[in-house]
């Protein structure tokens, strides 16, 4: 099972639901992968892929300072599970794999990112 691309996120937290964007790639046999949201970008550690549950690790400073840790299930273009912060509740995660057609009408002619 390939989980390599562009996921858009939504994990409802006791502070409100975040939206935050995943990319994942495989770069010589190894998942990799960065996340965008709250205004900064930050690299996916420890990602695994084990069946169809998928793990990784991420530190973020918006809205607050926290590590978190993704555990995740897999189906197809759509993932669900849950992010947990240290003794936190965990919070619930749900995700959608953008098809290529709509990542590609979002991308403005001309422009670079």
């Amino acid at each position: 099972m390939s989980v390599e691309g562009t996921w858009n996120l939504s994990v409802s937290t006791p502070i409100g639901r975040i939206e935050a964007v995943i990319e994942l790639r495989e770069q010589d046999g190894l998942l990799a992968g960065v996340a965008r949201g709250a205004g900064e970008e930050v690299p996916l550690v420890e990602v695994a892929l084990d069946g169809d549950r998928l793990t990784w690790k991420q530190a973020v400073t918006k809205p607050v300072r926290l590590n978190l840790a993704f555990d995740v299930t897999v189906d197809g273009d759509t993932l669900r599970g849950t992010s947990r912060a240290g003794r936190l509740p965990s919070s619930k995660v749900v995700g959608e794999r953008r098809t290529e057609p709509e990542h590609r009408a979002r991308a403005r002619p001309g422009r670079t990112r």
